[in-house]
């Protein structure tokens, strides 16, 4: 029994290894295969700098630098440097009319001419000195210096007796240099003080005569007659003005004095003239901003700046500048300026481009000023003094 009972046991035993041997080899189908894990490789450790020498440590052997020549060695490149431009050397002032007695001499030929035609009539009658009266005015000589013209001729004329056309010529030249003033002082005063304060100029004017033009121009006549110069923008009122005086005083070397767009004026004058005086300069010329002789209040404003100016001292010269083609209308303008500044100087700018040279003699005795400079022409060295010996020439012609 004992046996049998052993035998089962071990049957069963058996059985159970069998089954767990099967469960096992199923198990192992199902599972997936092992994944491999992956390999991660360290970095490397920066390598360690090497160790400062110490005292006492061998001194490592030198290396030697490669040697270059002088002609090996790249030097940089050297910097383009700008040229100045050449100052310009502006024609002297003396004579200049005579130069330009052409230019003259093209637009007021007909006055003259037709005086002389007139006069050279074999009968003098009464329509005849009605016509010479009517040139004139046409001319803008003004009625009353006509009539003292006309009234000289009769009575030369009587007097003469015979009237060839080279008589005719010197008593018309006689006459007509009498009546603009020979021997009126046309000096424009732009000469140093002896205190070393430089003579200040004040350049005035309206709109549109060609103002800044003329201020450039008279900085010019300022340098050919061996003046130092420097200009004042004061017209801070138009955007160009000061750029447009700058240029013209670069192309001469004469410093020029600006301020802020829309600035003070007066402001702008007295540094000018500050600067002058600073400088050692022989003339300070300083160009105003263009008025409109009916605007008071423009007009108050240009008194202003002569006051603040005379802050340094007097002011030597007070130039007008008038075109000479707006003829009558240029008497207008003179007389407004004249009770706001003491005019001491007239400047008649575009006389080539008029037929009406009468105006010279006008505005003299209109303001009781001279003329001291005429404008004939665009180019730069076209202003001279006015001389009127040289200008009843270019009247009359050959």
């Amino acid at each position: 029994m004992e046996f049998v009972i052993l035998a089962v046991v071990i049957a069963v035993a058996v059985i159970g290894a069998i089954a767990g041997l099967v469960v096992s080899g199923r198990r192992r189908k199902e599972l997936p295969p092992k994944a491999t894990a992956p390999v991660i490789t360290a970095p490397k450790a920066p390598a360690e700098p090497a160790p400062e020498p110490q005292v006492g440590d061998e001194a490592a052997p030198p290396v030697e630098a490669p040697v270059q020549t002088v002609e090996e060695v790249e030097l940089p490149p050297v910097a383009e440097i700008e040229e100045l431009p050449a100052l310009e050397v502006p024609e002297p002032t003396a004579g200049r009319l005579v130069r330009l007695r052409s230019r003259l001499s093209r637009s007021q030929n007909s006055l003259g001419k037709g005086l002389l035609t007139l006069l050279s009539r074999e009968r003098l009658d009464e329509d005849t000195w009605e016509e010479i009266e009517e040139t004139l005015l046409v001319a803008d000589v003004g009625v009353k210096p006509t009539q003292e013209l006309v009234d000289r001729l009769r009575t030369r004329v009587k007097v003469l007796g015979t009237r060839t056309p080279a008589e005719l010529r010197g008593l018309l030249q006689e006459e007509l240099v009498q009546l603009i003033g020979e021997d009126t002082d046309r000096t424009l005063h732009t000469a140093r003080h002896e205190d070393g304060r430089p003579a200040v100029v004040l350049v005035v004017g309206v709109n549109g005569v060609g103002k800044t033009t003329t201020s450039g121009k008279l900085g010019r006549v300022l340098v050919a007659d061996g003046r130092k110069v420097v200009l004042g923008a004061a017209d801070t009122f138009r955007a160009a003005a000061a750029d447009q005086l700058q240029t013209w005083g670069e192309r001469v070397g004469a410093r020029t004095v600006r301020g802020p767009e829309g600035g003070d004026p007066a402001s702008v004058a007295f540094d000018a003239v500050k600067e002058g005086i600073a400088e050692g300069a022989d003339t300070v010329l300083v160009d105003t901003a263009g008025r409109l002789h009916t605007k008071t209040g423009l007009m108050d404003e240009l008194g202003k700046v002569k006051r603040v100016v005379e802050k340094h001292g007097p002011v030597d010269e007070v130039l007008l500048v008038l075109d000479a083609t707006t003829g009558q209308n240029g008497l207008v303008q003179a007389r407004v300026f004249a009770e706001v500044v003491d005019i001491t100087g007239i400047v008649l700018t575009k006389l080539d481009g008029t037929a009406k040279g009468g105006i010279v003699i006008a505005v003299q005795r209109e303001l009781g000023v001279p003329v001291k400079l005429i404008g004939l022409g665009e180019g730069a060295d076209d202003l001279a003094p006015f001389e009127p010996a040289a200008f009843v020439d270019a009247l009359i012609g050959d």
